[in-house]
């Protein structure tokens, strides 16, 4: 019973938590981020703990970046959110199909 308590506080350690709020499709509060790639006024690329974050919509800003608590806030007309692949899996991919290429 101890060794399945060790376990489990393992495992919540190593657990990624990312809070995504969206208010009225208008304003996105995400955290877990560790840096914004591009952006412009319709799409913003975020590199999040839990892979790469797409923001798509109109009239999109950043209102505030801090990477000192992980957070972004963007702002505007927001259509669509979309997660690509860890960027682990992502980069192991790449480097492989460039060797074998």
């Amino acid at each position: 019973m101890i060794e399945e308590r060790k376990s489990i506080n393992n495992m919540a350690q190593t657990n990624i938590i990312q809070n995504i709020v969206l208010e009225n499709r208008g304003k996105l509060s995400v955290s877990g981020v560790n840096d914004v790639l591009s952006f412009d006024d319709q799409v913003v690329m975020v590199d999040t703990e839990l892979g790469l974050l797409t923001v798509k919509g109109e009239n999109i800003r950043i209102n505030k970046l801090s990477l000192d608590t992980s957070e972004v806030i963007i702002e505007g007309e927001i259509s669509s959110l979309s997660y690509s692949q860890n960027k682990q899996e992502k980069t192991s991919g790449t480097i492989l199909s460039k060797i074998f290429k």
